[in-house]
């Protein structure tokens, strides 16, 4: 599958998809707290994209029956949303949603502490996963390769202890939810199809307070670590521009 590169024009309009995914993203996240449950995060999402006029990406896609994903602790990502799943004081939950407006996707993710007691350990992770993104949509530049932006991430959570899931990866976005290139967490640098103006990556680390390795749950969707660690998802897509990369769902 060729990679596709977007104009100005087509970056403009993920943009505005990118806006309504952070707008729905910061009203789910306002609402997290003790006894909540992860179904009233969802009804909150689907009121949210249907109030902005974008349709949900998730929903349908391969038969998935939410607009969210809400994954709570040990769960990697694509957890789906239930009412029997209330959220309690020192959970994390990772909140994914993407939308499509006028054809073009955006897709991200943030992950947040349930109440205000957390341990230190997973505060940190919090942290490394955040700013492992930060650090990865700065490697996303002309000329690189999706390795440098891979052994990005990996240096940084490897060298503060936690690992990197190796199952599930970022990825090219566009008029599809997923295109080309699989973006790793994880990688060698100078390895990989080197980034061009106009490409578009969904760029997401996934990190494990311990082991990396994963298995799915009966639903066949959720993800989780099979140590039963915590685990960490942050997710921005992120346009390579001639200008530097843009973040379109900040």
């Amino acid at each position: 599958m060729a990679i596709m590169c977007k104009s100005p024009g087509e970056i403009e309009k993920m943009r505005r998809s990118g806006r309504i995914v952070r707008q729905v993203l910061d009203a789910t996240v306002a609402a997290v707290k003790p006894g909540i449950s992860t179904m009233d995060l969802e009804n909150l999402a689907v009121a949210k994209i249907e109030e902005l006029g974008a349709k949900p990406a998730f929903k349908g896609y391969y038969d998935y029956p939410c607009v969210l994903c809400t994954s709570v602790n040990h769960e990697i990502v694509h957890g789906i949303p239930s009412a029997k799943r209330v959220l309690k004081e020192g959970d994390i939950v990772s909140i994914d949603c993407g939308v499509v407006l006028d054809g073009y996707y955006a897709d991200s993710a943030v992950t947040v502490p349930v109440g205000n007691h957390l341990k230190p350990e997973i505060k940190k992770l919090l942290d490394v996963t955040r700013t492992s993104l930060e650090r990865a949509i700065q490697a996303a530049r002309i000329g690189s390769t999706v390795g440098d932006v891979g052994a990005t991430v990996q240096e940084m959570v490897e060298a503060n202890g936690f690992s990197v899931v190796r199952e599930f990866v970022g990825h090219g976005i566009g008029t599809r939810l997923h295109e080309e290139p699989q973006v790793p967490n994880y990688g060698m640098r100078g390895r990989g199809p080197r980034l061009r103006e106009g490409m578009v990556l969904a760029i997401e680390p996934m990190v494990n307070v311990g082991k990396p390795e994963t298995r799915l749950l009966d639903n066949k969707w959720t993800a989780v670590t099979v140590d039963g660690s915590f685990s960490a998802h942050f997710e921005h897509s992120v346009a390579v521009t001639k200008d530097g990369p843009v973040v379109l769902t900040a």
